[in-house]
């Protein structure tokens, strides 16, 4: 069991990471200007596309679709526990430092996912934004699994996306996710997941600046595996800090559970 003073420590960590995400940096305010410019320009064949990760999106949801991680796989690969019950009652500095494994391997294949696809110039960001999502989902869905939940149910499948929502939403957004979030518990406003179709042209939005450069050769590249990195990097420490929480409340709970008198 954890010693409940580094539990408490952990969650003012993360408390204090949350009253970071309100603010907002002058670069986040003028990033997605070069789409608003550059929408009418692009053909129709990618807005259709668009439209087809929303629905792969909304399957994600339902069933887990194509995205769905394999739990066994995960599990062997940093703790070699046979299931996730037994993921469960491993400490949380194992947690964290597996998860942090995790991400760095994912934004290294985001990395040189964007360089590639930077070399295509701009027809290939569609294919990159698609690469990207799915990139997304199963490093959420392995975070969930370091940290002893199960991304088969479908409750944790709508976590998941709302952890996508916050680490795309701007200000407002993440401002309005973490109101919601400290008036009720998170898991019940699972059920109450509004607006995740914006997910996708969020992605979208947030891939303006990739496009204007992705047709000047080598600048394309290198602004191609900054911006996957960064995008990755951003949506892994979402899902890292939220699921990292949940682990300790739930932690704290048990403390308290077994200090309390018979």
């Amino acid at each position: 069991m954890d010693d409940k003073s580094f539990l408490i420590e952990q969650l003012h960590l993360i408390e204090q990471w949350e009253k970071e995400q309100k603010r907002i940096w002058f670069w986040e305010k003028i990033s997605r200007l070069p789409f608003v410019l550059l929408d009418r320009l692009t053909p129709a064949w990618i807005h259709k596309k668009m439209a087809q990760l929303l629905d792969e999106l909304g399957q994600y949801i339902q069933t887990g679709g194509q995205y769905l991680v394999n739990k066994e796989t995960v599990l062997s690969t940093f703790y070699g526990v046979p299931t996730l019950h037994a993921v469960r009652s491993i400490p949380l500095q194992r947690m964290n430092e597996a998860c942090e494994t995790l991400i760095a391997k994912r934004k290294t294949f985001a990395m040189y996912q964007g360089a590639t696809t930077g070399l295509g110039g701009a027809f290939t960001l569609l294919l990159d934004v698609a690469v990207v999502l799915g990139t997304a989902l199963k490093t959420l869905q392995e975070i969930a699994i370091v940290y002893g939940f199960d991304p088969h149910e479908k409750e944790e499948r709508l976590f998941i996306v709302k952890c996508l929502q916050f680490a795309l939403a701007d200000v407002v957004g993440k401002q309005a996710i973490l109101n919601e979030w400290t008036a009720k518990n998170e898991r019940q406003t699972m059920s109450q997941l509004q607006g995740w179709r914006e997910i996708v042209w969020a992605f979208r939005d947030q891939y303006g600046w990739k496009k204007l450069f992705q047709s000047v050769p080598i600048v394309g590249m290198l602004f191609g595996a900054w911006t996957n990195q960064t995008m990755i990097h951003d949506i892994a420490e979402a899902g890292a800090m939220f699921y990292r929480k949940r682990r300790i409340i739930e932690r704290l709970e048990e403390i308290e559970k077994a200090g309390a008198p018979a």
